[in-house]
């Protein structure tokens, strides 16, 4: 399959076209998501948000698959990543809950967008090289799908009280700012690799995921995405209780082994 592509330019140019096409959907449903708060119609910003994770999605798949991958693709995605999962949600947060708190609300939407950017600068720097199995701080587009998560979640479930809202948001939106430029490990599913028998316990796991999904809509995708952006911290966390543990587990078992000697 990879000589046919190379063999044929005009296959190969139709490789590359599907990847971008899907990057193109990604950039539409961003624009559409900030056309939507401008329009105060939040629900419907943050469900376009959404649909532009499922295009992001879709066309890192394809280029893997179809072996597309091109230094276009990948700075024509920053860019539609950008406005999708930096600048809508930014505008999003900032009209939804902090546009009454002046310079303050300006001020964390702007960190919100300006980490993100810097978020995917040093992606598009490091991917070649360290990123594998692990994302290096939490992707924009889990911190931007929290964000549209929880405003689908407030107007069908919670409904939020106008004086807690304010406080609320501002600690999430720095707090995943933080996240998004931090140096904390987050597990990456795009190359998964199944040994033996876990394809069958996998394969519960995901049936159960989207039956709880199916189940409460508007609840479980914020709970599933939130529970995402904490796992990494919560990963930091255990590993660095576990380490002085082994270094003391270390040492016993070495004072043992010269006592012994002795």
């Amino acid at each position: 399959m990879r000589s046919t592509i190379g063999k044929d330019p005009k296959r190969r140019r139709g490789v590359y076209l599907i990847p971008n096409i899907l990057t193109s959907g990604n950039l539409f449903s961003g624009l559409f998501a900030i056309l939507a708060v401008f329009n105060a119609n939040y629900v419907a910003a943050a469900i376009a948000i959404l649909v532009a994770l499922i295009f992001d999605v879709l066309d890192g798949m394809s280029a893997r698959l179809m072996h597309g991958t091109s230094q276009f693709g990948v700075e024509y995605d920053s860019l539609a990543d950008l406005v999708s999962f930096g600048v809508a949600p930014g505008l999003l947060i900032y009209s939804w809950a902090l546009s009454g708190h002046g310079m303050l609300g300006s001020a964390v939407m702007f960190a919100f967008v300006a980490c993100g950017a810097l978020r995917l600068a040093r992606y598009n720097v490091m991917a070649a090289s360290t990123e594998g199995k692990h994302f290096t701080g939490l992707p924009i587009p889990a911190a931007a799908s929290v964000i549209a998560t929880l405003v689908v979640f407030d107007h069908h479930s919670v409904r939020i009280g106008e004086g807690v809202k304010p406080l609320l948001i501002l600690i999430m939106t720095l707090a995943l700012a933080f996240l998004m430029v931090s140096t904390i490990k987050y597990r990456s599913f795009k190359d998964l690799k199944f040994r033996g028998g876990s394809h069958f316990n996998y394969l519960v796991w995901a049936i159960l995921g989207l039956m709880l999904v199916v189940a409460w809509p508007e609840v479980m995708p914020f709970v599933l995405l939130a529970g995402y952006a904490v796992s990494g911290v919560i990963e930091k966390g255990v590993s660095l209780l576990v380490k002085p543990l082994g270094k003391r587990g270390g040492t016993k078992s070495d004072q043992a082994v010269s006592e012994t000697k002795q």
